[in-house]
């Protein structure tokens, strides 16, 4: 009885207690309320991360509704804007800079022409030095990373000039028109036409042929950058509209669209959101890469430790800690190439002897940037490196000549971390034939050329079959019993080149357990090598996928020897093949094949075959 009353009691006092909270007013403003409930109305669970939309900042508080303007066009698109701070502080702004997936660069002041080769006209206007280095220096960061872009009235006239365009300085006198350029109107107020280029991005993007504009501006294009392409006019030929597409991810209008859209305008919203999904699919492309492996089979760069290049720094040579950093790339094999000279015994133990230093230089290389990067020797070197933040290395050598003419020189390298040799280059060696200088492509393995591949079979080193003539891969897939490997290797169904693969290649390749990586040297990638872009290459891939599955493709760019082309012309650009793949349909997992893991298994299966008895040479 006793429990029962001190029951009712308690309830009792409850009961008071939650009306004296009812009754008790809330130190807070209704309106702050009324703000954290709407703050609080969205789960995060129900948040979709949107790509984040740098825009950069004008000089002076007079600017900033105009950027407000940018800021809600990117919202309305479905983006995040972020407002990038004028600064020249280098490390603050790559730091910035790295987290976004797209950029706006807006309207604003003249461009000094020193940037274009001009001396300043009497009429040049407002100029502000300290803008044109932020966003210059944003510029190049931001197309040194790929970073999809828009760029708006003074944005247009600054990619232009960026990669080697010019500008009028003053259109009233440099370009006389009826259309006055700078429009006293309000901006939602379009004052004259645009037509637009058919077959264009910007066709594609606004669905329509021609656009009513607003124009507020003094400067235009003079003469268009290399590799960009006109695709709007004004009445008067003063260029609306430029784009790099399909090699770069990069647009630009001499109006302002931002008004518009904020205004409203349905029309001029699809520019910005052409470039949110663009942002959208870089986003994903880069956490992808976060969650893979990713490795390049072939490149020259040690070639050029001797000129001054290295992997620390960002200088011209293609391959960089900074540069993977940029493209997203975890490891690269660092081929120790030597050309292929004289037969004789002198000059085959000259090329061991230069095989040796070259490799010996890899590792001098590393060990100056340790903190940075790290040579891989396994798969497992590959993640603890990536699990560390680090790049890796590995070590291959390129053309067979380097074996000089003693077995045992392979164990050797097999020692010293060397995870595949190409058994020739573009000539015949002791080793087997060609498939470019030959006598006869249709010779094969040599009978030398037989013991390597038993000898690499049975130390763990993959065995190389690009540059070989038809005649050495189909003795080497006979020979092998282990899979092998084109380390850079084209589709010859594509562009019929003697160092590409043909389908039944590709077939025989697959079949053997091996793996076949794209080569990104432009003349076997399109038989018109100054016309070879990303996109053909992103063709060649899907072309070998379909022919060898899946499970059986890599990429192994050849850059510092003669790879590159348009759209992807060093390791930061090689986040623009995932994004074409991604465009193509393939998935996380498909890309987790491509990058690494195909290689990686090969890799893997080779390294852990069975030793067998010394070979009886030995």
């Amino acid at each position: 009885m006793k429990n029962k009353s001190l029951l009712v009691l308690l309830l009792a006092l409850g009961c008071c207690s939650i009306q004296a909270q009812k009754s008790k007013k809330s130190p807070l403003p209704e309106a702050l309320i009324q703000l954290n409930q709407k703050v609080d109305s969205l789960s995060i669970l129900e948040t979709k991360k949107r790509p984040l939309i740098g825009i950069t900042t004008e000089i002076g508080p007079k600017k900033i509704a105009v950027n407000a303007v940018y800021a809600q066009s990117v919202i309305l698109a479905g983006g995040t804007p972020y407002m990038i701070p004028t600064t020249d502080n280098v490390e603050v702004l790559r730091q910035i800079v790295a987290q976004l997936d797209g950029i706006v660069f807006t309207g604003g002041e003249d461009i000094q022409p020193t940037y274009y080769g001009d001396t300043p006209h009497e009429n040049l206007e407002e100029v502000s030095p300290q803008r044109d280095t932020f966003d210059l220096m944003v510029m190049k960061m931001a197309t040194d990373r790929n970073i999809p872009i828009l760029g708006i009235c003074r944005g247009l006239q600054l990619m232009n000039i960026y990669f080697g365009g010019t500008l009028y300085q003053d259109l009233p006198t440099q370009h006389p028109s009826d259309i006055h350029h700078r429009q006293k109107e309000p901006g939602t107020i379009p004052t004259h036409s645009a037509s637009i280029v058919k077959g264009s991005k910007l066709a594609e993007i606004m669905q329509q042929d021609e656009l009513q504009v607003n124009t507020f501006h003094h400067q235009a294009i003079k003469q268009p950058a290399p590799g960009f392409k006109i695709t709007a006019w004004s009445p008067d030929s003063v260029v609306e509209a430029i784009e790099a597409y399909p090699v770069r991810p990069i647009i630009g209008v001499q109006f302002h669209p931002e008004i518009f859209t904020a205004a409203g305008d349905p029309i001029m919203r699809k520019l910005f959101k052409f470039l949110v999904n663009k942002a959208d699919t870089f986003k994903l492309a880069k956490e992808i890469h976060s969650r893979i492996l990713s490795v390049d089979t072939h490149t020259d760069t040690p070639l050029g430790f001797k000129n001054g290049y290295s992997v620390g720094l960002r200088k011209d040579n293609m391959v960089s800690i900074q540069k993977m950093e940029e493209g997203k790339l975890d490891a690269q094999f660092l081929a120790a190439f030597i050309w292929q000279g004289k037969r004789d015994e002198a000059s085959s133990q000259k090329a061991v002897e230069r095989t040796t230093q070259l490799i010996q230089s890899i590792y001098d290389e590393v060990e100056k940037y340790k903190d940075y990067c790290g040579i891989a020797v396994t798969g497992e070197d590959l993640i603890r490196l990536k699990g560390e933040g680090k790049k890796a290395f590995f070590i291959g050598i390129e053309n067979g000549y380097a074996i000089g003419k003693d077995l045992k020189n392979i164990e050797k390298y097999k020692k010293m971390g060397v995870n595949y040799i190409t058994l020739c280059h573009s000539y015949d060696n002791d080793i087997c034939n060609s498939s470019t200088h030959t006598e006869d492509a249709t010779k094969g393995l040599t009978k030398f050329g037989r013991e390597v591949v038993k000898e690499m079979n049975r130390l763990g080193i993959m065995v190389d079959v690009s540059h070989a003539s038809e005649g050495t891969f189909w003795d080497v897939i006979k020979e092998s019993k282990q899979p092998i490997i084109a380390s850079h290797s084209s589709a010859r169904t594509l562009c019929n080149h003697d160092r590409n693969l043909t389908d039944e290649q590709l077939r025989a390749l697959a079949k053997n357990g091996g793996v076949a990586q794209l080569c990104l040297l432009d003349a076997y990638i399109n038989e018109d090598r100054k016309a070879a872009t990303v996109c053909d290459a992103a063709d060649h891939l899907d072309h070998m996928i379909k022919v060898a599955g899946i499970d059986h493709v890599g990429i192994g760019t050849d850059f510092d020897g003669g790879g590159g082309l348009q759209g992807c012309n060093g390791d930061n650009d090689l986040i623009n093949l995932s994004i074409k793949m991604i465009e193509k349909g393939y998935t996380e997992e498909d890309l987790r094949k491509i990058w690494g893991g195909n290689l990686l298994r090969v890799m893997k299966q080779v390294q852990e075959a069975p030793l067998v008895a010394s070979p009886k040479h030995r």
